[in-house]
């Protein structure tokens, strides 16, 4: 089976499960094809599939990503080889780029309290995007590990700010996912906003030396829909992050900060690089 048929055998298989529901649009090129299985992917509440879908998903989703090109952790540069003189410098990296693309032993996910992913169609937020390359695996787990939650903590449980879960990566080449609430800034940034935005990279970085994960790769928690300052974001992350290596010189390997958009690229280029040498 070639990708072009593992794309409608999907499409068919998902779809489905909405007969009756939806009314899908008639697709004819390849562009629309994709955009309609990821649509159902992400509208897909969690549960189980035959092994013979999830295998031609997975196949699907595999050659996806190889087609975007996998990025490796130790291929980039640490910031010390870029110049920069900041403490534990050859530990950190910068990258701008796809989270979806980078093999590493795990990434961060900016989640929602319900822990289960986008369910907009389509919506670029990084949510939506690592639940999509993942596949539909790893919405399922996180509603397992949520069903547990709320059967010791009551069923109106939703996962608290800064506090992180770790799931498997299924599809992508991180080999697990770290996804954690961050603070959603209403108005005026506060004391405690910062509090817990910096709660969100230590804790991930002390969930990741339990399970002895050595190298991670941060998304610029809480910038997006949650609204947080972007500068003072950027401030926080490098700050927190090089203190907790302060503490634990040699618990990682890697950390990597991941921006997609050039201002936030800037940002920390000026918290890495720029400041580093000055």
């Amino acid at each position: 089976m070639n990708q072009e048929e593992r794309l409608d055998y999907l499409i068919d298989a998902f779809g489905q499960e909405v007969q009756g529901k939806l009314r899908l649009p008639e697709t004819g090129d390849t562009y629309e094809k994709r955009r309609l299985l990821r649509s159902l992917m992400n509208i897909r509440m969690p549960g189980r599939m035959s092994n013979e879908v999830l295998s031609v998903q997975d196949s699907y989703l595999k050659e996806r990503i190889r087609e975007n090109g996998v990025v490796r952790w130790n291929e980039l540069p640490s910031v010390k080889e870029q110049g920069s003189t900041l403490i534990h410098g050859d530990r950190i990296s910068l990258w701008q780029g796809d989270i979806t693309t980078i093999e590493a032993d795990a990434i961060v996910n900016a989640a929602n309290a319900q822990m289960l992913g986008c369910f907009v169609p389509m919506h670029a937020c990084i949510d939506n995007c690592i639940h999509t390359f993942a596949g539909i695996q790893l919405r399922l787990e996180c509603a397992e590990q949520m069903k547990k939650l709320r059967m010791q903590s009551g069923e109106d449980y939703e996962q608290p700010t800064a506090v992180p879960m770790l799931t498997e990566g299924y599809n992508l080449p991180a080999h697990h996912v770290i996804h954690i609430v961050g603070p959603i800034v209403s108005g005026s940034l506060t004391r405690k906003d910062e509090t817990d935005l910096e709660n969100c990279y230590r804790r991930t970085l002390d969930l990741c030396k339990a399970n002895d994960l050595r190298s991670v790769v941060f998304c610029c928690i809480s910038t997006g829909v949650f609204c947080f300052p972007n500068n003072r974001a950027a401030e926080i992350a490098v700050k927190t992050v090089t203190a907790w290596m302060d503490e634990y010189p040699e618990a990682m390997d890697r950390i990597i900060f991941n921006v997609f958009k050039d201002q936030d690229k800037k940002l920390y280029e000026k918290e890495l690089l720029l400041k580093a040498v000055e």
